[in-house]
């Protein structure tokens, strides 16, 4: 396992992939003094992975090149991970005397590009929390803020998360609020950037950090068995000062002026200013250690006085706070400091190396946060699934449809994948035919949930739904999303065993943020949901109502849908509950005629973001999109944005592409039918047509049961279609002797043409005399009288028909049945003027 870190310091950040045993290909860092740290901790393998330099110059950038080029010779060549902490001068609060800030932030573009250059696995950014927020002159020359430019550059590659997290719960032993960024390459299966967050950790007061420390009383003085364990001296008249401030109080409240930080000028005391809370602060030993700061050998910085000791930490107290081993060298390794140098040596080489050593810190990303990040890589770079044979023989076997059992096989199996938890569970449903409760892979589930709004849009609490939740894969995915609010969550489902395992594995799990109530019940009839919700958010089943009474019931509860298939009550009674939905649909409710009340229900409403997943999302042959709708456009006039206005992200899985599109653009048009990846050339071909010529029969008697090799009516089949011509094929031709009481037989020689029914490459031909089709092939027939000519025929199998008719269809490779909606898009060429 490899890394590049970018802007590296003195490694102490990165040093956690090194204990996680991963190799680093090449560290940049501007100053030779901090890359001579890493030389001491021998981090890169290579000499020439120790890189000095400017990472906006170009040589920098062939000196990387030239790093990774030689790292990869006779290995494998792609980057695992890769690491930035762009300099954060020109947006830290402590900064004070900011000059060029957009310059100086503009250098998180180099990280993107490089990136967005070698393609890693991962990356991983970080920075202080208004990192995401601060404006940056993006790679085209536009300023706009840094987590736009990140989206922009990387999102059409990588899955990205950024969440602000206070790292005092997430490995450090010190406050640090801090914000982290992780992508994960969309072609990384079975996970997502929120399985490779630092876990959630009780955090440490001071005393449990650094309480067990010798005391340092003397000025200036060493630990007898630690170098580090010291602190330089300081001007003997701020010693009063330190002396007389309270335990938890600044030397600023002291009573007597005397005792406050002053100068004499004149005779006079004048007081200093106290312009940063926390100047001379003494510190609390019940509290979390303070955020350090690259000044935290200053009395006058930032809460940096031990709570007892009259005196700043010492760099071994940092150390801890900052969770930096003790096997991290600082200086030569080779040079025996215990043994071999006096004390007057330890001064010397002190005065010599402190400065640079606590500046570092001050810089520094905890270790332990990135080594709890690395571990995650590197279990997820060495994941094996589980073999398909045998899960399925235990499955089979009903090992694991005891509900007990499974909670004991994951027990047992301690080191089972997260995603691979969620997909044992799924599958070993025993209802989940019944109730086509079929699994969503973490990738397809968290690419659903990827857009829904920041953390700060909400308050200190999320109310949430998952109406059919299974595994409770959604339940998992939001509480690792809104890791600092306490999210209220409603599960619904029908199977009792699927809540009695969701409730095992939130505790397994430990998702400490997570309130579930378990709700036993239908979702489209149960009274046991709150009035409203600020997400909802699932993956419904998709299957017919054949129950009549029920299916009344459910048209009952709801005010718009007749539709037959269940997923649509879910949608619309979705929409009453909440304005943010994300929902996992068949695809077929892009263009179905059963489905258009739910799509002009939808369109009332922001589409934020719609990924088309084809048949990639699941284990079973259904083209399937996920959809993530926003609250409902307002009233005209208001001055809010409109459908006209407003850009909806699409993802396409089979095209592996991301674009922008305006809402108004895919939703309106005369077919009825949503076009994700519409275009000019769509437009152009659009324009040349004439529309609502035809309309569509197809049959639903004849199948291969009832037809046979010879007969005396021959029955045309899609593999008969040529382009405007009928094949014979003798190895598939199929005929029946009679054709009475088959509703086909009205079409026997007439003007109609054939069309296949299931092909994204449309062709047609006339029907032949004395034959009929079976299901496999569409009959277009128009009832003006209307006959198609033999140009309007062979423009059905052109390359400009071909690629209007895959927009039309969304590029859909299984929904693609001629149905009433569909057969509009089988215009004829206007007459040329």
């Amino acid at each position: 396992m490899n890394y590049v870190s970018l802007f590296s310091s003195a490694g102490v950040g990165c040093y956690g992939f090194t204990q996680a045993g991963f190799d680093c290909i090449a560290t940049v860092e501007l100053l030779e003094k901090r890359i001579q740290i890493q030389r001491y901790n021998k981090k890169c393998r290579n000499a020439e992975g120790y890189i000095v330099g400017d990472l906006e110059s170009p040589e920098t950038h062939q000196l990387l090149d030239l790093a990774i080029s030689n790292y990869f010779i006779n290995k494998k060549t792609e980057i695992d991970i890769i690491m930035a902490t762009p300099p954060c001068q020109g947006i830290s609060v402590a900064n004070h005397k900011k000059k060029n800030e957009l310059g100086r932030n503009s250098l998180v573009v180099e990280s993107i590009k490089i990136t967005k250059k070698y393609r890693p696995k991962f990356f991983l950014f970080e920075n202080v929390s208004g990192f995401l927020k601060t404006i940056c002159t993006d790679t085209d020359g536009v300023d706009k803020s840094i987590d736009e430019a990140i989206l922009n550059n990387l999102s059409e590659f990588y899955h990205i998360e950024s969440q602000i997290l206070n790292l005092k719960n997430y490995g450090s032993n010190s406050s640090r609020t801090r914000a982290l960024v992780i992508g994960v390459r969309r072609d990384q299966k079975d996970t997502c950037p929120l399985l490779f967050f630092p876990d959630f950790s009780k955090e440490k007061n001071l005393y449990e950090v650094i309480g067990h420390l010798p005391r340092l009383t003397v000025m200036g003085e060493f630990s007898d068995d630690d170098f580090y364990h010291s602190f330089r001296p300081y001007q003997k008249r701020m010693l009063p000062w330190i002396e007389a401030t309270p335990y938890g109080k600044s030397a600023f409240d002291n009573i007597k002026d005397i005792y406050k930080p002053h100068q004499i000028k004149d005779n006079k005391i004048v007081i200093n200013q106290r312009k940063n809370g926390g100047k001379y602060q003494r510190q609390v030993w019940d509290n979390v250690a303070p955020c350090i700061h690259t000044r935290n050998d200053c009395l006058a910085s930032q809460n940096t006085i031990h709570p007892e000791d009259n005196r700043v930490f010492s760099i071994r107290e940092l150390m801890l706070m900052m969770s930096i081993p003790s096997t991290f060298q600082w200086i030569d390794p080779n040079i025996d400091i215990k043994n071999e140098l006096s004390v007057e040596n330890k001064k010397k080489l002190r005065t010599k190396t402190e400065k640079n050593i606590r500046e570092s810190i001050g810089e520094a990303v905890p270790t332990s946060v990135i080594y709890n990040i690395a571990i995650k890589v590197r279990n997820y770079i060495e994941f094996e699934p589980l073999k398909k044979n045998d899960l399925d023989n235990l499955i089979l076997t009903n090992e694991l449809k005891d509900p007990e059992k499974l909670k004991n096989f994951i027990i047992e199996n301690k080191n089972i994948y997260i995603s691979e938890i969620f997909r044992v569970c799924d599958l070993a449903n025993a209802e989940r035919d019944k109730h086509a409760a079929f699994h969503t892979p973490i990738e397809i589930a968290y690419s659903s949930i990827e857009h829904l709004p920041k953390e700060a849009n909400f308050g200190s609490r999320i109310n949430a739904l998952e109406p059919s939740v299974g595994a409770g894969i959604f339940v998992f995915l939001l509480a690792k999303k809104y890791p600092n609010k306490e999210i209220f969550f409603d599960c619904v489902d029908l199977d009792v065993n699927s809540l009695v395992l969701l409730d095992f594995l939130i505790k397994h799990f430990n998702l400490h943020n997570l309130k579930v109530n378990l709700i036993h019940d239908d979702f489209i009839l149960t009274r046991r949901l709150k009035k409203s919700y600020d997400i909802i958010v699932g993956n419904p089943p998709f299957m017919k109502v054949s129950d009549s009474k029920l299916l009344k019931e459910y048209q009952n509860s709801v005010t718009l849908t007749k539709s037959n298939n269940i997923f649509t009550y879910f949608i619309e009674k979705c929409l009453t509950l909440s304005s943010e939905l994300v929902m996992i649909a068949p695809k077929a409710l892009l263009g179905a005629p059963d489905y258009s009340t739910t799509r002009n229900i939808l369109k009332k409403r922001n589409i934020i973001h719609i990924n088309d997943f084809n048949e990639k999302a699941f284990d079973v042959r259904i083209e399937t999109i996920s959809f993530y709708v926003s609250s409902p456009f307002s009233s005209p006039g208001d001055g809010a944005k409109s459908s006209k206005t407003y850009k909806t992200i699409i993802y396409s899985y089979l095209n592996k592409s991301l674009f922008f599109k305006l809402q108004d653009y895919i939703t309106n048009n005369i077919f009825d039918t949503w076009l994700l990846y519409r275009d000019n050339q769509f437009d152009t071909t659009y324009s040349k047509l004439k529309f609502g010529v035809f309309k569509v029969f197809r049959d639903r008697q004849l199948t291969m049961k009832n037809t046979k090799k010879e007969g005396n009516f021959r029955v045309i089949k899609a593999r008969n279609i040529g382009n405007n011509s009928i094949i014979y094929d003798k190895n598939i031709n199929r005929y029946v002797d009679d054709i009475n009481g088959l509703a086909v037989a009205k079409f026997m020689n007439s003007n109609a043409i054939l069309v296949p029914n299931l092909t994204y490459n449309p062709r047609a031909a006339r029907l032949p005399k004395g034959c009929i089709t079976d299901g496999s092939a569409a009959i277009l027939y128009s009832e003006s009288g209307y006959i198609p000519s033999d140009s309007d025929i062979e423009y059905f199998g052109s390359d400009e028909f071909n690629h209007f008719y895959r927009v039309a269809r969304n590029y859909g490779t299984r929904s693609l049945n001629i149905d009433s909606n569909s057969v509009c898009y089988f215009g004829v060429r206007k007459a040329q003027p």
